[in-house]
C-alpha cells in the first residue's frame, strides 16, 4: 500500500482531516496519522467525536474508518522514533489538514519542534508532495509570506475555501469539496465532486 501521512493541527476544520483519512483508507492507502494536542481540543469542540486516550487511537481510527489491520498508524507529536521522522522511513507524501498558522510558520522556517513539523520537513527535503490546508481568515502578511516561502519549496497551499458551483446542500458537501481537491493533488481518484465541466 502507498503510504500517506495526515496531520491534524489546531486550526478549525478537523472535519476536513478526518474525512481525508476516511477517503484514504477507502482508497487502500497506508495512513500515518499525527494529531496535535490543540487538534484534540478542536475535535472535541467541533465534532461529536469522543477521542479515547492515546493508547487506544489506532483501534479507534481503525474501527471508525473500517481500516484493515495495520492500515492506520497513529503517532503522538513527541514520538521521534516514528518512521515519518526520517527520510529513510518517510511516506510518499503528507497532508496537514487543517493546518494552523503556527504550524505553517514552523514548517516554513524548518523549526521541527514536534513530529508534525519534523515530518513536514522530511517531506520537503526528500522532494515529496506536501499539501498544507490552512483554515484562517483573513491572512496576515506573515501568513502570506510563509505560504509563499513554502510554495517556492514545492509545497501546495490548498486553503479550506470550498467552492459553490457544485451547489452544496450540506456541511458534508463543503468538506467533500476540499477533500476531493486534496485527493486530486495526491493522484487518488474520487467521485465525491465532479471535475469542472463534467
Amino acid at each position: 500500500m502507498e503510504a500517506i501521512t495526515v496531520a491534524i493541527t489546531g486550526a478549525s476544520g478537523a472535519q476536513y482531516g478526518l474525512r481525508l483519512i476516511e477517503c484514504l483508507v477507502a482508497a487502500d492507502k497506508q495512513v500515518s496519522v499525527l494529531i496535535s494536542k490543540a487538534a484534540q481540543v478542536v475535535i472535541a469542540t467541533e465534532t461529536d467525536i469522543k477521542m479515547p486516550t492515546r493508547s487506544h487511537w489506532v483501534d479507534f481510527f481503525s474501527q471508525k474508518f473500517n481500516a484493515k489491520e495495520g492500515q492506520i498508524r497513529v503517532y503522538g507529536v513527541e514520538e521521534w522514533l516514528a518512521p515519518v521522522a526520517s527520510g529513510s522511513g518517510s511516506s510518499g507524501g503528507m497532508v496537514i489538514c487543517p493546518c494552523s498558522t503556527g504550524t505553517l510558520s514552523a514548517v516554513a522556517t524548518g523549526a521541527s519542534n514536534n513530529l508534525i513539523e519534523r515530518a513536514a520537513d522530511v517531506v520537503l527535503k526528500e522532494r515529496k508532495l506536501l499539501v498544507l490546508v490552512p483554515r484562517e481568515t483573513p491572512y496576515s502578511e506573515i501568513h502570506l509570506q510563509n505560504m509563499l516561502t513554502l510554495t517556492r519549496m514545492g509545497a501546495v497551499i490548498l486553503p479550506a475555501s470550498p467552492g459553490f458551483y457544485n451547489k452544496p446542500t450540506s456541511i458534508d458537501d463543503l468538506v467533500d469539496f476540499i477533500v476531493a481537491r486534496i485527493l486530486g493533488h495526491l493522484g487518488i481518484p474520487q467521485d465525491m465532486v465532479p471535475k469542472w465541466g463534467e
